[in-house]
């Protein structure tokens, strides 16, 4: 019996991506008698619009896929994060960070040969983890503008080697030090993913994992975190991701063709579940999709 979940961010329509991510959570509930959940991920104020969630639900409901128990609405779980930075915080784990991306693209451009973390982006160096309690204070009483990030080396020391069980693959190493000291919070943003994904889980008792296979490195930075808060590791399964004919990944920013616009076109909920498991076999990548 599995506990799954479906967690969009509601920043724009739903595509057909979406549709094979909820359609693989909602089976692997239903197969096994358990429960399907749905969270939307509303903790960036400047994308996510009301709008957007009502109408992923109706486009979840015509698709025929239905959840148990209330939606979780991430932004109305903020003290929850606010108690999870806190606890990190008590135990030396998280550090403030008042540098801005122009300053670390510049201090790792300055380096030469400045080391990347997965997606490409240069791990931070850590310029603020060595300020001063009294540095950090004097800028904090300043209204300095700051994020908060989590000491890896600190951190690794505490929970020692990690890994997580892959369905199908058995456990995997995790590496959670390529991704150096990753940002937990910022102005704009109260908490981050890797935050809230981890809390949630936990909270809400998912025993299974099913995602892309392009979030599959972020989970050796989610089991720092289950282990550092001893909250239980789920079982993962990372699942291909859904290509348009140039080859490129489905994506909202790329206007992938919505759910909406198959129904506008008379396409029917059958017709889309069946595209969407039928392109999303399994594989890392699948062929350029048009219906």
């Amino acid at each position: 019996m599995h506990t799954t979940r479906f967690a969009p961010s509601p920043t724009g329509h739903l595509h057909l991506g979406h549709a094979l991510a909820a359609l693989t959570a909602w089976r692997r509930a239903r197969e096994s008698d358990g429960r399907f959940l749905l969270r939307i991920e509303d903790i960036d104020p400047g994308r996510c619009r009301p709008e957007y969630t009502r109408d992923l639900m109706e486009d979840l409901a015509w698709l025929g896929l239905d959840w148990d128990g209330e939606v979780r609405m991430q932004s109305e779980h903020m003290a929850d994060y606010a108690g999870v930075l806190a606890a990190l915080a008590a135990r030396g784990l998280v550090y403030p960070c008042f540098c801005t991306r122009t300053e670390i693209e510049r201090e790792t451009t300055a380096s030469g040969s400045a080391p990347h973390a997965p997606g490409g982006a240069p791990i931070y160096p850590g310029t603020c983890r060595a300020l001063s309690p009294r540095e950090r204070e004097a800028r904090i009483a300043h209204g300095d503008p700051r994020a908060v990030r989590l000491d890896m080396g600190a951190a690794l020391g505490i929970t020692g080697p990690l890994w997580f069980i892959e369905e199908g693959e058995g456990p995997r190493a995790c590496a959670p030090e390529r991704f150096g000291d990753v940002v937990l919070a910022r102005k704009d943003a109260p908490a981050s993913y890797h935050l809230c994904v981890t809390n949630d889980d936990a909270q809400q008792g998912v025993s299974l994992v099913t995602r892309g296979v392009d979030l599959r490195p972020a989970t050796d930075v989610h089991r720092v975190l289950q282990t550092l808060m001893g909250w239980p590791a789920p079982i993962y399964a990372h699942h291909g991701l859904l290509t348009d004919p140039a080859g490129r990944r489905l994506a909202k920013r790329d206007r992938a063709q919505t759910l909406r616009d198959m129904r506008v076109r008379g396409l029917s909920p059958e017709q889309v579940r069946a595209a969407a498991m039928m392109l999303g076999l399994g594989k890392s990548g699948s062929p350029g999709c048009e219906l």
